[in-house]
């Protein structure tokens, strides 16, 4: 099984943290974004940090190596594991992690031209780090991120991926 991702958007990190993690960040008394009534989508293998940064720098027309920001990690807090460490009970230890996207990245997918999608989509089209199953798929994906940075940036909310190993 690969790495799965999760974007939704929340008004603050707290919410994020309580229906991505759980309460409190408790991630065993979590559940699934659909059962808290998040507004979702289901990603699969596009990781916020390299894939989805791509799209944004393709949107945007600059370089991956000229952005100048990157998504924030929300969950788990620091202190960071020492090396080897395998305490059970840390929150390190859970295969779960939860960032927040630049609200940048938000408003620059949401006001994305229609006009723009075709050629962002063909360049994602050919990126090494996912095997898309053709520029439909491609095309379809960019337009639900940008569908969901409109949402979010109307709702005064902030995009968030969670990340389950």
């Amino acid at each position: 099984m690969g790495v799965l991702y999760d974007y939704f958007h929340a008004p603050d990190h707290t919410t994020a943290t309580d229906q991505a993690i759980g309460p409190g960040g408790d991630w065993l008394r979590g559940s699934s974004l659909e059962d808290v009534g998040a507004d979702w989508i289901d990603a699969k293998g596009l990781d916020p940090d390299v894939v989805l940064a791509q799209l944004v720098a393709f949107a945007e027309g600059v370089r991956l190596a000229d952005q100048q920001d990157a998504p924030e990690l929300v969950w788990p807090e620091p202190p960071y594991p020492q090396a080897g460490s395998d305490d059970p009970d840390s929150p390190w230890n859970t295969g779960l992690i939860l960032q927040q996207l630049p609200d940048r990245w938000r408003d620059l997918l949401a006001t994305l031209p229609e006009d723009a999608v075709p050629m962002v989509a063909a360049q994602w089209f050919e990126i090494e780090e996912v095997d898309f199953a053709d520029y439909l798929h491609v095309k379809d994906t960019v337009e639900t991120f940008m569908a969901l940075a409109s949402r979010a940036r109307a709702a005064g909310a902030h995009v968030y991926c969670r990340c389950c190993l």
